[in-house]
Order: C-alpha cells, then sequence, then structure tokens
C-alpha cells in the first residue's frame, strides 16, 4: 500500500558491486501538494468498492427496497466495485492531475445524469431508492469538489 505523503520524497540507494563503481538510484519524486487529490481519489474509491460489495450481496432484499431487479442491483454493485479497484491503482499513478482531472469530470457527469434520470422518471424506484439515490449522488459531489480542491492545488 502506498502511503500519502505530504512533501517530495526523495530517496537515494548507492548499489556498491564487487569491485565497480558506486551507481546512484534515486527515486521517483511525489509531486508537492499531491496528497489531498490523492486522499481524495482514494477514499472515492473506497466509497464506491464498499458500497458496490454490499450492493452485490445484497441484491435481493435490495431490490425488494429500491423498486430495481435483483440484477440490475447486482450488476450495479459489481461496477461499483470494480470502478472502486480501478480507481484506487489509479490513484498511485505518477501523473495524479491527468487521473484527478478525468475522475472530477466523470463525477460531475455521472451526477448530471442521475439527476436527469430521476427528474424524468426513467426508472421504476421507490421512495427509498429515489432517496438512498439521492444520497449517493450527493456523496459524489462531496468527493468532486474535493478532487477539484486537490487539482487546483497542484495547479
Amino acid at each position: 500500500m502506498t502511503a500519502i505523503n505530504t512533501r517530495p520524497v526523495r530517496e537515494t540507494r548507492i548499489d556498491v558491486g564487487a569491485g565497480a563503481a558506486p551507481r546512484q538510484y534515486v527515486a521517483a519524486a511525489a509531486a508537492p501538494g499531491d496528497s489531498l487529490l490523492r486522499f481524495a481519489l482514494r477514499a472515492d474509491a473506497t466509497l464506491c468498492a464498499g458500497v458496490g460489495l454490499l450492493v452485490a450481496m445484497a441484491a435481493d432484499p435490495l431490490s425488494r427496497l429500491s423498486g430495481l431487479s435483483a440484477t440490475s442491483e447486482w450488476i450495479g454493485g459489481a461496477a461499483l466495485v470494480i470502478y472502486g479497484a480501478a480507481l484506487f491503482a489509479a490513484a498511485g499513478l505518477p501523473d495524479i492531475r491527468r487521473v484527478g482531472v478525468g475522475v472530477l469530470a466523470g463525477n460531475v457527469v455521472f451526477a448530471i445524469l442521475v439527476a436527469v434520470v430521476l427528474a424524468a422518471g426513467w426508472l421504476p424506484l421507490t421512495e427509498l431508492g429515489v432517496v438512498t439515490t439521492i444520497a449517493f449522488t450527493v456523496a459524489t459531489v462531496g468527493f468532486a469538489y474535493v478532487q477539484y480542491l486537490g487539482v487546483r492545488r497542484l495547479a
């Protein structure tokens, strides 16, 4: 697991071979100020994977409460687990700004699409289904805001 650093890391190792001149290896330095963005991305990934796992495991009982089919609940939960795992891995990439901008844009588009779907009534959601969907979307917008602050800090 990668640690979140608040300052650049500079590591120098000297390899002393048998009779060879010492060689230096310098580890890649983390960008200054990227800890907020990495934290926001990892928190987003953890929440998505956790909620997705819960939804996938309890798809049948949740389908009765939300109004969706058990299959659609399971597919949505599995997609969230996969997305969460991929996002957690992407949060460790060196070019974190590009990842942050992409995830930020995706979160904003997701929130807009959910608002359109709920307003149009395209899904047969119960009242509890609508409330939980809105709560998840509000959390997504919250993560998008923190990711925005993290991206701005890198600029």
